[in-house]
């Protein structure tokens, strides 16, 4: 057994003076109590709960070189993404493995205590699923049994290359699935997770763009894990929106889906003040990826007006070109 002494922590009830937490042989935490440090203790001034890294897309940290230097003319979110595409013809489910072991590595060495995985690389280069269809998923899950870490999976439902339900392709095409397929691979992905002694099963529609109206309610019933979704990150994905469905993204969720503490909606930086106020009031969980946002060019989440409504935040490193 190891001890950890902390001046001040954040407890259930809220902050307490000279916490003693016991660590068990797995490096786990066995018990908490208060009272002096022992001799041998380490030793913190202040100590938090670890945060979950709500929103990851770990390949992504191998293509940080490629994507974070100045390009020849207007770079912006769309070109980025023009360059991912390129760059998953090429990837392999042993590099994904390797990535994600690595990003989950650097995720525990700034802190975060658990790595939620908004996955949505699915199947080989062209499209053809693997022979396991979750053979990526077991990929994100073997990472977390090297690294150690707590993991949350999100397998993505991606239909669709715009509202207008146009057929993926390019780079696209290693994402999609019907929903009778993906229902399959959420059932395939549990098996991939349920040797890991910390595991977390949810499901995640990727936008408003890439998945039908339809959609929503069978995906919420596959699991009673969390569900996630990007909304509002792009003004080009705002205006696509509301000419196929009359409604802004945020309206439209708000109007036709049950929003509640369940739900993770990421990025959020194109919204409206009383979007904002009538989102952050249904209990829906706001992820935020600082980082990945600025370097896309995505646009600046209304954070004042969201807590001052009550809102809920959780941090994420997105496309991991940092993990701090």
């Amino acid at each position: 057994m190891a001890h950890l002494h902390a001046a001040e922590a954040l407890l259930p009830e809220g902050w307490a003076r000279d916490v003693r937490i016991t660590l068990g042989p797995d490096g786990r935490i066995a018990a908490v109590g208060q009272g002096p440090a022992a001799p041998g203790d380490h030793r913190a001034g202040v100590l938090v709960p670890a945060p979950a890294n709500s929103h990851s897309h770990a390949f992504q940290r191998a293509m940080a070189g490629l994507s974070e230097r100045r390009g020849a003319g207007e770079d912006s979110f769309w070109t980025w993404r023009a360059l991912m595409y390129r760059f998953l013809e090429t990837i392999t489910p042993a590099q994904v493995e390797a990535t994600a072991a690595f990003v989950q590595m650097q995720m525990l060495e700034a802190g975060f205590g658990s790595h939620v995985e908004f996955h949505y690389l699915h199947h080989a280069p062209g499209g053809q699923p693997y022979a396991d269809l979750a053979e990526m998923s077991a990929r994100i899950a073997a990472a977390a049994a090297t690294s150690g870490m707590a993991l949350t999976l999100l397998p993505v439902l991606y239909r669709f290359g715009g509202c207008d339900r146009r057929a993926l392709a390019g780079g696209q095409l290693r994402f999609g699935n019907d929903p009778d397929r993906y229902a399959r691979l959420v059932e395939a992905a549990a098996r991939a997770l349920a040797l890991l002694p910390d595991a977390r099963l949810g499901v995640a529609p990727h936008s408003l763009r890439a998945v039908a109206p339809e959609d929503f309610g069978p995906l919420a019933a596959l699991t009673d894990g969390p569900i996630h979704m990007h909304l509002a990150e792009q003004i080009p994905e705002v205006d696509e929106v509301r000419a196929a469905y009359g409604a802004r993204p945020v309206e439209w969720a708000l109007d036709h889906l049950d929003l509640s503490p369940r739900w993770c909606l990421i990025h959020l930086t194109q919204m409206t003040p009383a979007e904002t106020t009538a989102l952050a009031r249904t209990g829906a969980v706001a992820g935020l990826c600082p980082l990945t946002e600025a370097s896309l060019g995505d646009g600046i989440f209304d954070g004042a007006r969201w807590m001052g409504a009550g809102g809920a935040i959780s941090p994420g490193s997105g496309s991991n070109i940092r993990i701090s």
